[in-house]
């Protein structure tokens, strides 16, 4: 670029920092690190599993977790607050980074970080899967002591034998984990029905165990226990039954989740018919592919119409499903196989298209700002590497090319553009189906990363920009001038107070972002809130920082 030339004389190269902020990024080059509940918020929502292009897994989550525990030392209290605003708000796509957090705020905070990780568990700890992962990340970093007990025994201890029985069902397993081994570690004795069901002891009987005094021999003695939930009971009566008819019917009276239907009645399309008519939206649609192999659903099936209406806006937005769910249920679902395993299938149209409008539904609510916005995807070679989330398949620079399409959506002026080491063309328009996206910014070489190139490309262009949105992982390191610099230039040049909002596609630390600049922002990709704030800066709303 003519532009470029003229100027990178001037300032420093990426490779060397441009100011006493900067500090050297994975890649070799300089930009700014985030604070440490910049990090805290992009390790809850992105989470590091599948790790990054230039950091593994284990190295990415070392420096989290560090990052973590900083935030832990400085506030523990507003760690675990936000740990449950995050998890409960459904801003995350999965559940996993705040658990493991919340653990780390019991085995390290203080005494006010503890009491609030007591009050908060079961918010975060929704479901016994979450028991599951909370009680593994825990084991591995401190011992089982009262403490520990009484927060775990809770979880227990304040459901309803109705509400206990629906989880011990529906998550029996995990990480090696069962609810048997989970109440052995509480010291739980057999003092309800339920508890003795969970460890296989007999139902009617509850055992006592006398103190003895020196020579006497052991005695036992049995005391009736209260009676099962009828969850528990029908369900044992569903494993015994032979009859299609009669599993149907308990399916019905019970409403039994695909969890709890025994395997030799997993291929019976009227069976999964019965389970349809009360399944969650989150059930339904990682269950997707499956109900189409066995030929419930299928062109013209009524069951199709209620997957439709499961993916309807005022569902999605009361089931708090996240858009990366449904996106990744719709790569899948499209593509006719399973990302594991044989099974395959020939999709329904009707159900990819409500899929695709179903991720819109899950972000917040945007109000267009209104503003020239020039969406800017990074498409180099370290976005292609990981998965957002530890969805996989799902690669930065494919995310970036989905989370892009709501702004584009929403915001009626604006303007796709892809950068590595040059531009690149990035043939998306709003109309364009999130697949057909992904698919446009999936086939580019592996080029080097260059984050200024979005402002040069506007200055040679003469472009009245507002504001650019950069989707970026932030490893820039091969450009003549930095981001921060090619941002002035735009400014000085056209005269307007453009801004830059920065989409983090990876949870590491580092930003291009000038945390002195109030006009360039950081946001966490994939966060259903970022498209709104994201609006919200473009507009001048105040956004409070979440920086302690």
């Amino acid at each position: 670029m003519s532009y470029l030339r003229k100027y990178s004389p001037l300032h420093p190269h990426q490779r060397q920092p441009l100011d006493d902020q900067q500090v050297q990024n994975s890649a070799g080059g300089h930009a700014y690190p985030v604070s440490i509940w910049t990090n805290l918020d992009r390790f809850l929502i992105l989470g590091t599993e599948g790790g990054s292009y230039y950091a593994a897994e284990q190295d990415l989550t070392k420096v989290n977790v560090d990052s973590v525990k900083q935030c832990i030392a400085e506030d523990g209290v507003q760690v675990v607050e936000r740990i449950r605003e995050i998890s409960t708000s459904g801003r995350a796509p999965k559940n996993e980074p705040a658990l493991y957090a919340l653990a780390l705020a019991f085995t390290h905070g203080n005494t006010d970080t503890k009491r609030k990780v007591q009050e908060v568990f079961c918010d975060v700890a929704r479901i016994g899967t979450h028991l599951f992962n909370f009680v593994a990340f825990v084991n591995g970093m401190r011992g089982w002591g009262r403490s520990l007990r009484r927060l775990v025994g809770d979880w227990y201890r304040t459901k309803d034998d109705d509400a206990l029985a629906y989880q011990v069902l529906k998550y029996q397993s995990r990480n090696s984990w069962r609810h048997g081994d989970v109440l052995s570690k509480c010291h739980y004795g057999e003092n309800r029905g339920i508890y003795r069901w969970i460890k296989g002891l007999d139902i009617e009987q509850r055992i006592v165990h006398r103190s003895l005094k020196e020579g006497e021999k052991a005695s036992i003695t049995y005391d009736a226990t209260d009676a099962l939930p009828e969850l528990l009971a029908g369900y044992e009566e569903l494993k015994s039954t032979e009859k299609r008819a009669d599993v149907i019917k308990l399916i019905e009276t019970h409403q039994f989740t695909h969890e709890m239907v025994p395997n030799e009645w997993k291929n019976d399309p009227n069976v999964w018919a019965a389970l349809l008519v009360n399944m969650p939206v989150m059930a339904t649609v990682r269950n997707l592919g499956k109900m189409t192999q066995i030929g419930l659903l299928k062109p013209f099936a009524p069951e199709v119409q209620t997957v439709l209406k499961r993916l309807s806006a005022d569902v999605i937005q009361r089931s708090l499903i996240h858009p990366i769910q449904i996106l990744m249920a719709l790569t899948t679902y499209k593509s006719g196989k399973g990302v594991k395993g044989s099974l395959t299938w020939e999709p329904v149209p009707q159900i990819v298209e409500g899929l695709d409008a179903a991720f819109y539904m899950a972000f917040d609510n945007v109000e267009p700002s209104q503003k020239n916005t020039f969406l800017a995807l990074d498409v180099s070679g370290s976005m292609t590497r990981g998965a957002v989330a530890g969805c996989v398949g799902l690669t930065p620079r494919n995310a970036s090319a989905a989370m892009a399409l709501v702004t584009a959506r929403t915001e009626p002026n604006y303007h796709f553009f892809g950068f590595s080491d040059d531009f690149v063309s990035v043939p998306i328009t709003a109309t364009d189906s999130l697949t057909s996206a992904i698919e446009a910014v999936s086939g580019f070489p592996h080029g080097r990363t260059d984050c200024s190139l979005p402002m040069l490309y506007a200055i040679e262009n003469k472009l009245e920009v507002d504001m650019f949105t950069i989707y970026t992982d932030s490893e820039t390191w091969y450009g003549d001038i930095h981001p921060k610099t090619a941002l002035d230039m735009y400014r000085q040049e056209t005269g307007r107070p453009t801004k830059l909002a920065v989409v983090a596609m990876v949870a590491n630390n580092f930003s291009i972002a000038d945390p002195k600049d109030a006009g360039m922002l950081d946001f966490v990709g994939f966060d259903t809130a970022t498209p709104a704030l994201l609006s919200d800066f473009a507009k001048d709303v105040e956004i409070i920082s979440q920086d302690a």
